[in-house]
C-alpha cells in the first residue's frame, strides 16, 4: 500500500480490506456452502496440475509453459494376432499407466486394428485399440498411447471409452505400487531412463527424434508439473459460465479494447470444471467435515456440521475437517461484492454494486475477470462491472518482456525516486495505445519529468506576474485576440481530453495535454503575452485573469495523469480554495467558448513563426543571426495580421525587419509558403550555401546507406523468421526513422538548389 500511495493511487483507504478478514471469510464460506447445496460444488477424482515439490494442486495460471529441446521416442506395441502398432511419446515412463491406444476413425491404416488388443510392453497388460477423433493422422504415427491417469486430453478420451484410470505416481512423482515391481519407488526421470533401456533391449524402440516442445513448470517451485489423479473439490464452471457469456454478448459488460471479448468467449465456451482446493498452509479452509465412514458434511460452522452428522448417523460422532484450503481465485472472485459487506445488504452494496470499470491485465481474464463475472451474476443477479479495460503489457525500450535473467527489469519505485511519480504516470498513459504493448525507457520518463518542470515554471511565471484566479471571471467576455485564442484552445482541449478518457484512449488524452501545455500555453501564449504582463500597456488585467483561468483548467485536465504536481500548484496559486483539486468538479469549458476568428488569426501567427524557425534549423543558421523577412503575394488578411503582430513575429522568429515586396526574390534567398503568401529570407553573407549543400548531401548519403542496410536485413527471410519479433520491429522503426530524416534533409537541399 505504501507503493500504491507513492504511485498516486487514490482509493478510499479507510475501506481497505484483506482477503482473510472475518467479513470476507464469512462471504467465502457462504458462497461455498450455497453452491454445494445447489450441486454446483462437488468432490471428484480428476487430473490436476500437481507440483511434486510443493505437494499441492496449482492453477493453470501458476504453470509456466517453457519451450525446451526435448526428445520423442517411437515404441512398437505388439498387437494380438501377430502385428504391431507404433506410438510416439515424450514421456516414456507414463506408458506403464497406458490403458488404450487411439487411432482416428477415418485413418485407413488402422481400421483393421480397431477393436483388437495391444499388449503393453513391460507391464504385460492387454489394452484396447479404440477409434477416437483425438488422434491426429497427420501427427507422429497417427496412433497415440492413452494414459487417462496422467494426461488431461487422455483423461477425456478415457471417459468417452470407459477406460480404467491407473495412477502410477505418488505425491513426489515417484512410481507407486501400480507400476511393475522393478520400477516402484523410482523417480519419474530415472524410471524414464529404465523404460527406454528396457524397450530397446526388447527390440521395441523404433527410433528417437530431437524435437522442440513445451514443458510445464511450477512458477514457484521450478519443478516439472505432473498431471496427477487425486480427489479435489470442483465448481461446475460450465453452468456458471452461461449467464456470464450472455452478459458480454448482450453488452451489459464490455471489453476495451473489444477484441479481448473474443479471448473471454473462447475460454468461457470451452471451460472445464474448476478445481478450487489447494494443499497449502495459507488460505480459506474448506468448510467441509468428514464422518467416520468418509461421508462429507458441508456447513457454515462446525456446530452445524455436527448437527447434520448426528441426524445422519443417529448419534453424535467425531468429525474431521478437510485440511485443504481454497484456490485464491475463489475468494478473489467475490471481491466486487464481498468488500462491500455482502452477505449483509449494506448501504455500500446498494450504492456501489455493480461497479463501473475494472482495469486489469489480459493474462488474468480467465482467472479473475471470468470468476468475478460468474460469481457476481450468480449471487448478485447483476454483472460486477460495466466495463473491463485491458491494459497493455509493459516491456523494455526494445520491446522485450522484462525478466531478471535478461537484466532488463525497470523498477517503478526506482523511477519514482529519480523522476517522480507524475512523470512515470504520464509516460505510461502516453504510451498506452490500444492493442500495443508499452515500450518503457527511463529516457521517456525523464522527458516527462522535464514536462512537469515546464508546467511548474509556467505556473511560477504566472504567479510572479499577478495571474491569480479572479472571482466572477467570464472567459467568454475576453476582448484581446490572444486571450480569445487561448480560451478557444483550452475549450477544444477540454473536449478532446474528455472524449479520449470516455473512450479509454489515455494515450490520446495525454498527448493532447502535452501538446497544449508545452506548445500552445508555454511556448506561444506565455511568450506572446510577456510584453503585456511586463508593462501597464494593453489589456493587462484581462490577460492576467485569462492566464490564471486557463492554467486552472489545465491543472484540472492534467490531474488524473499528474496528481501530485497539479494538486501542489492548485494550492499554491490560490490558498483560499473551497476544495482540493482531487474532489473538484471536472471542467466543462464548452464549445461556446471557441472563437474561430481568433483561432484562425493566432494559428496563422504560430504557423508563420514555426515555418521560419524550421527553415533556420534545417539550414544551420545560427540562433543569434537576425534575418530580414520579405513577404510576397500577401492578401489583405495576411497583411493585417502581420501589422497586428509585427512586434511578436519579429521577436519570436528572430527577424531584423519585415517588409512587403512583390518583386522577384533576391539572389541567395530562402523561400517558404504560408497560406497564399511567400516568405522570403535573404541569407547571402549569413549562410555558406556551397558548404551547406555539401553537408546536406553527405548526411543524406549516409542515411541512404543506413536505409539500404536495414532493407537488406529486413528483406532476409531467415532473419525475419528467426529473430525475436521485438528485434524485427526495432529494425523497422530505425529504418523508418532514417527515411524520415533523409526526406527532411532532401527538402532542405531542394531549397538550397533553388537559390
Amino acid at each position: 500500500t505504501r507503493q500504491l500511495r507513492r504511485l498516486g493511487a487514490s482509493p478510499d483507504w479507510a475501506r481497505q480490506r484483506f482477503t482473510m478478514d472475518e467479513g470476507l471469510s464469512l462471504a467465502v464460506r457462504k458462497v461455498f456452502v450455497d453452491l454445494h447445496r445447489e450441486g454446483l460444488i462437488y468432490r471428484d477424482k480428476r487430473l490436476v496440475n500437481w507440483d511434486p515439490m510443493l505437494h499441492t494442486a496449482i492453477s493453470d495460471l501458476e504453470v509456466d509453459q517453457r519451450e525446451i529441446k526435448g526428445t520423442m521416442w517411437y515404441f512398437r506395441y505388439p498387437v494380438e494376432g501377430g502385428s504391431s502398432i507404433t506410438i510416439a511419446t515424450t514421456r516414456p515412463e507414463t506408458m506403464l499407466g497406458d490403458t488404450a491406444v487411439a487411432v482416428h476413425p477415418d485413418d485407413d491404416r488402422y481400421k483393421s486394428l480397431v477393436g483388437k488388443f495391444a499388449i503393453l510392453p513391460i507391464a504385460d497388460r492387454r489394452i484396447p485399440i479404440v477409434a477416437d477423433t483425438y488422434s491426429d493422422p497427420e501427427k507422429g504415427t497417427g496412433a497415440v498411447k492413452i494414459t487417462p491417469g496422467h494426461d488431461f486430453n487422455d483423461f477425456e478420451v478415457g471417459r468417452r471409452h470407459d477406460l480404467p484410470l491407473i495412477n502410477i505416481f505418488d505425491e513426489n512423482a515417484h512410481l507407486n505400487e501400480n507400476a511393475p515391481a522393478p520400477y516402484r519407488g523410482l523417480d519419474r526421470f530415472k524410471a524414464r531412463e529404465r523404460v527406454v533401456a528396457e524397450m530397446e533391449s526388447l527390440g521395441l524402440l523404433e527410433k528417437v527424434e530431437a524435437i522442440q516442445m513445451t514443458l510445464p513448470y511450477g512458477d514457484r517451485s521450478g519443478a516439472v508439473i505432473e498431471p496427477w489423479l487425486t480427489d479435489q473439490w470442483y465448481v461446475d464452471a460450465a453452468k456458471l459460465a452461461v449467464p456470464a457469456i450472455q452478459a458480454v454478448e448482450q453488452g451489459r459488460t464490455r471489453f476495451v479494447p473489444e477484441n479481448w471479448a473474443n479471448t473471454y468467449f473462447e475460454w468461457m465456451r470451452n471451460i472445464r470444471p474448476w478445481c478450487i482446493s489447494r494443499q497449502i498452509w495459507w488460505g480459506h479452509q474448506i468448510p467441509a467435515w468428514y464422518g467416520p465412514d468418509g461421508h462429507v458434511f458441508v456447513a457454515m460452522r462446525e456446530e452445524e456440521a455436527q448437527g447434520d452428522a448426528a441426524k445422519h448417523y443417529g448419534t453424535a460422532v467425531s468429525l474431521t475437517r478437510d485440511p485443504d484450503v481454497l484456490d485464491t481465485w475463489f475468494s478473489s472472485g467475490l471481491w466486487p461484492f464481498s468488500t462491500l459487506g455482502w452477505p449483509e445488504r449494506t448501504p455500500e452494496l446498494k450504492r456501489y454494486y455493480p461497479t463501473d470499470v475494472l482495469v486489469t491485465g489480459f493474462d488474468i481474464i480467465f482467472f479473475w475477470v471470468a470468476r468475478m463475472m460468474m460469481l457476481g451474476l450468480h449471487f448478485m443477479h447483476e454483472v460486477p462491472f460495466r466495463t473491463v479495460y485491458i491494459h497493455a503489457l509493459v516491456r523494455d525500450e526494445k520491446g522485450q518482456k522484462m525478466s531478471k535473467s535478461k537484466g532488463n527489469i525497470i523498477d517503478p519505485v526506482a523511477l519514482i525516486d529519480e523522476y517522480g511519480a507524475d512523470a512515470l504516470r504520464f509516460t505510461l498513459a502516453a504510451l498506452a495505445s490500444p492493442g500495443r504493448d508499452i515500450k518503457l525507457s527511463p529516457a521517456r520518463v525523464e522527458g516527462n519529468r522535464n514536462f512537469a518542470t515546464k508546467l511548474w515554471n509556467a505556473a511560477r511565471f504566472c504567479q510572479m506576474n499577478g495571474c491569480v484566479p479572479k472571482a466572477g471571471f467570464d472567459p467568454a467576455k475576453c476582448e484581446a485576440t490572444v486571450n480569445r485564442w487561448i480560451v478557444s484552445e483550452l475549450a477544444n482541449l477540454g473536449a478532446e481530453v474528455t472524449a479520449a478518457l470516455e473512450n479509454y484512449r489515455f494515450d490520446e488524452a495525454a498527448n493532447h495535454l502535452y501538446r497544449f501545455v508545452w506548445g500552445s500555453f508555454c511556448d506561444w501564449y506565455l511568450e506572446i503575452i510577456k510584453p503585456v504582463l511586463l508593462s501597464n500597456q494593453g489589456p493587462r488585467e484581462e490577460t492576467q485573469s485569462t492566464a490564471a483561468w486557463v492554467l486552472d483548467q489545465t491543472l484540472h485536465l492534467l490531474h488524473p495523469f499528474m496528481p501530485f504536481i497539479t494538486e501542489e500548484l492548485w494550492e499554491k496559486l490560490a490558498h483560499a480554495r473551497a476544495t482540493r483539486l482531487i474532489s473538484a468538479e471536472w471542467p466543462a469549458p464548452g464549445q461556446g467558448l471557441v472563437d474561430v476568428h481568433a483561432s484562425a488569426e493566432m494559428n496563422w501567427l504560430v504557423r508563420a513563426v514555426s515555418e521560419i524557425r524550421a527553415v533556420r534549423a534545417e539550414m544551420n543558421i545560427p540562433p543569434v543571426a537576425q534575418l530580414a523577412l520579405i513577404i510576397k503575394d500577401a492578401n489583405s488578411v495576411t497583411a493585417a495580421r502581420v501589422e497586428t503582430h509585427r512586434e511578436i513575429l519579429t521577436k519570436l522568429a528572430r527577424l531584423s525587419g519585415i517588409e512587403f515586396n512583390d518583386k522577384p526574390p533576391p539572389k541567395g534567398a530562402l523561400q517558404v509558403v504560408v497560406d497564399e503568401a511567400t516568405f522570403i529570407l535573404p541569407v547571402a553573407g549569413i549562410l555558406d550555401v556551397a558548404g551547406e549543400r555539401d553537408r546536406l548531401a553527405k548526411e543524406i548519403a549516409r542515411l541512404k546507406g543506413e536505409i539500404e542496410r536495414f532493407d537488406k536485413k529486413l528483406g532476409n527471410e531467415s532473419f525475419v523468421a528467426k529473430a525475436p519479433p521485438e528485434v524485427v520491429e526495432e529494425q523497422r522503426e530505425k529504418r523508418n526513422e532514417a527515411a524520415r530524416a533523409a526526406a527532411k534533409l532532401g527538402e532542405a537541399l531542394t531549397r538550397l538548389a533553388a537559390m
